[in-house]
Order: structure tokens, then sequence, then C-alpha cells
């Protein structure tokens, strides 16, 4: 492989591997949070604090969803472009 793909590879490895990380401690934080959450709640009025508090946990949740998606498609590609480049590397010093 030329320095410039080698370069290129791995910048992209390197750029996968930030996503990645990113992409794990969200989906770990989501899960922590879903971890909080309760299916069922019998609350009165004197306990509606718990109910406003499951809302907002719910909240995060969904809000957290389309940013673990995007990174993953992200990191699902970088990783296929890298793999790309890689074995077009090989075959082309074969």
């Amino acid at each position: 492989m030329q320095d410039s793909q080698q370069t290129f590879l791995m910048l992209l490895m390197v750029s996968w591997g930030v996503v990645t990380s990113v992409l794990i401690i969200l989906v770990i934080y989501r899960g922590v949070l879903s971890s909080r959450e309760d299916d069922q709640i019998f609350i009165d009025a004197a306990e509606q604090h718990l109910f406003q508090e499951q809302q907002a946990v719910i909240a995060k949740m969904t809000r957290l969803t389309k940013p673990i998606i995007a990174l993953a498609v992200i990191s699902g590609v970088l990783l296929l472009t890298s793999a790309g480049i890689w074995i077009y590397g090989g075959l082309k010093s074969f």
C-alpha cells in the first residue's frame, strides 16, 4: 500500500474508534436510564413527582434514540470503508 493510502486508512480507523466509543457510551447511558424506568406506576396525587420523574427519564431515552442510530450507521460505514480500502490495497499489491 502507498503511504497516502495507509494514512487515509489509519485516519478512517481512528475515526471509527472515536465514533464507536461515543456510541458505546450512549448505549450504556441509555441502559442505565432504562433501568430507572418503571413499566407501571400506581400513584396518587401526593406522589405526582414520581410520575414526572418517569416522564423525564422516558424523554431522555427518546432523545437518545436518533443519535444512537446515526452513530451506529456512521460506525458501520466507516468500518466497511476501512475494510474495503484495506482489501483493495491488499489486492493491488498482490
